[in-house]
């Protein structure tokens, strides 16, 4: 993908994941329904001020899907330019949901994600509502090994 910055405007940061799950057909990846967009895409969001890209993850995923996750291998970088026109980039990793702390919160829909759906890579792939986030998914190499976490 090309890169959509400009020199007058300030990239906005942002950084998500493909999180994934051993499902009973191999493997499941996670999306979110976001009612204001319609839209279905990958979870991800803007970094707080002075947030490393990692630590960005993290924390939108966990918002965004009330999961806990840990990173895993970097995932294609997009450019593109906001609903707000402003040039954006989203860095992405696989991400694994790990086991939830007592005070994790429990998914509960709202403004910003209504719905999460699990589903095959495939299935996944035909439900996103942007190109890029098929590139991103393109990319995920899930385990091959059935003994992965």
């Amino acid at each position: 993908m090309e890169d959509a910055t400009s020199e007058d405007e300030p990239t906005v940061l942002a950084a998500g994941g493909v999180v994934w799950r051993h499902g009973v057909d191999g493997i499941d990846v996670l999306l979110v329904h976001r009612p204001k967009y319609d839209d279905w895409t990958l979870p991800k969001g803007k970094n707080d001020p002075d947030e490393s890209d990692e630590d960005a993850a993290r924390r939108e995923v966990l918002e965004e899907t009330a999961l806990r996750c840990e990173l895993g291998d970097e995932l294609q970088t997009v450019f593109y330019v906001d609903a707000k026109g402003r040039p954006k980039r989203v860095r992405y990793w696989a991400m694994y949901p790990v086991a939830s702390e007592p005070d994790d919160p429990e998914f509960t829909p709202n403004d910003e994600i209504d719905e999460l759906a699990w589903m095959t890579v495939p299935m996944a792939r035909a439900w996103l509502s942007y190109d890029r986030d098929r590139v991103v998914l393109d990319g995920f190499e899930p385990p091959i090994s059935s003994a992965a976490p």
